[in-house]
């Protein structure tokens, strides 16, 4: 049964309109609004973006590419794309991008697409090591149409962090012979070592591959590096740290036209006409007005807190006595290994969930449990800080932690009070 809902503070603008789905969407707003969003792959969005998702840009089919479409009618949209294109080329430094992939998996598969054959051979991180399905996992699409081999970090003798073994991944490179290469990840809090990755690619001749989708917006930001002067293509998603809408880019770099002049061509023709139809132009001029504020000075300040915020989680996480993958991070998110205290992902994702705390439960390296299970959390402040929250309210958030899962305390109202301080970005 679906409660009615209280449209009283909420953006919602059709009141007078009785549906069970606008019911259930201000439900949704009610709940982001009133618990800590820390899933390091959500954030808030600015009000403008929505206004272009729902805007009468819904209505237009736009097959094709802006000058070479499919249907009359574009003179706007056209312009729109074209706008699009020339902010993302200029905020991450490159000659050519696609922003017409609807999310981050078909603008991966684009990729693959455009380079391989079916049955050719790809290498990408686990996913038990912080890797994405689209990685070449043998649940997707991407492990199953091709040969994959999936490099891992591994634990370090010295230090007992983890860490990549490059002779062994420089090995496996000259055995199985990848043409491509993936690198980036979906659950890594360090900075991923581009450098030595194009080493071994530019020794094999492999294409270079940087999904940079939790990391875009740091990037933009002039706070983590960035892969564009090492790989020959980057794709990346454009909500998480970039707080821009649910599409996704694909770039090819100085680098990448140097090894392969018609790749810009290539990856054009592989989103359309080989893997899409018409575009969403509505996300595309969202992904737009996300990229010019991405580019202001706001962000930058923003794109820094994000990394602030996160350390001192961390080392408050540290200080009670939680085991963090790598020993901590060095941007917007944090792996906690909970094996320690015999917890589970699951359970432990739930139990904050019933106290306003929204994680996920994530594999961590050697993990033995299963996926549906895992053995640990993933967390991040990308949306805590785009409430406003610093330092102070990490140390009160990290204290929290220990409160729910060790001390088995609740903490609801403590949410509440810093939600209804640190509202969620209007």
């Amino acid at each position: 049964m679906i409660l009615r809902a209280d449209f009283n503070g909420s953006s919602f603008k059709f009141k007078n309109m009785k549906d069970e789905i606008l019911d259930l969407i201000v439900l949704e707003e009610k709940r982001q609004k009133e618990t800590l969003m820390m899933i390091p792959s959500e954030n808030y969005t600015y009000r403008e973006v929505r206004e272009a998702e729902g805007s009468f840009l819904i209505h237009k089919y736009a097959e094709g590419y802006p000058g070479k479409r499919y249907y009359q009618g574009m003179e706007f949209v056209d312009q729109i794309e074209m706008v699009a294109i020339e902010r993302a080329k200029k905020l991450f430094k490159v000659p050519f991008a696609n922003v017409q992939p609807y999310s981050g998996s078909p603008a991966n598969l684009a990729v693959y697409f455009s380079l391989l054959n079916p049955g050719d051979t790809v290498m990408g991180l686990s996913l038990s090591s912080g890797g994405h399905l689209t990685h070449g996992h043998n649940v997707s699409i991407t492990g199953k149409y091709f040969k994959s081999v999936q490099y891992e970090i591994s634990e370090t003798t010295n230090s007992g962090s983890f860490w990549f073994n490059f002779e062994k991944i420089k090995e496996t490179v000259k055995t199985r012979k990848p043409k491509i290469i993936f690198t980036g990840a979906t659950a890594f809090p360090r900075i991923f070592p581009w450098q030595e990755f194009a080493q071994i690619a530019d020794e094999t001749g492999a294409y270079l591959v940087a999904d940079i989708s939790h990391i875009a917006g740091l990037v933009a930001g002039g706070v983590h590096e960035s892969p564009v002067p090492y790989v020959h293509i980057v794709t990346t998603t454009t909500h998480k740290t970039l707080r821009g809408p649910r599409g996704a880019i694909i770039m090819v770099t100085e680098k990448g036209l140097s090894k392969d002049s018609d790749l810009d061509k290539k990856i054009n023709r592989a989103v359309f006409p080989g893997l899409q139809g018409g575009p969403h132009l509505h996300t595309i001029a969202g992904i737009a007005i996300a990229l010019k504020k991405a580019g202001e000075p706001e962000f930058k300040e923003y794109a820094r807190q994000v990394i602030k915020n996160a350390k001192i989680l961390a080392a408050i996480l540290n200080k009670d006595g939680f085991v963090l993958v790598t020993g901590g991070t060095d941007n917007h998110l944090i792996l906690v290994d909970l094996r320690n205290f015999n917890l589970d992902g699951k359970t432990a994702a739930e139990a904050l969930e019933k106290e306003g705390i929204i994680v996920n439960k994530n594999t961590v390296p050697n993990d033995l449990t299963s996926p549906a299970l895992t053995s640990g959390i993933r967390l991040g402040t990308p949306a805590l800080t785009a409430r406003g929250m610093k330092e102070a309210e990490m140390e009160i958030i990290g204290k929290m932690f220990k409160e729910v899962l060790l001390g088995k305390k609740s903490v609801k109202e403590k949410v509440f009070s810093l939600c209804q301080r640190f509202p969620v970005p209007d």
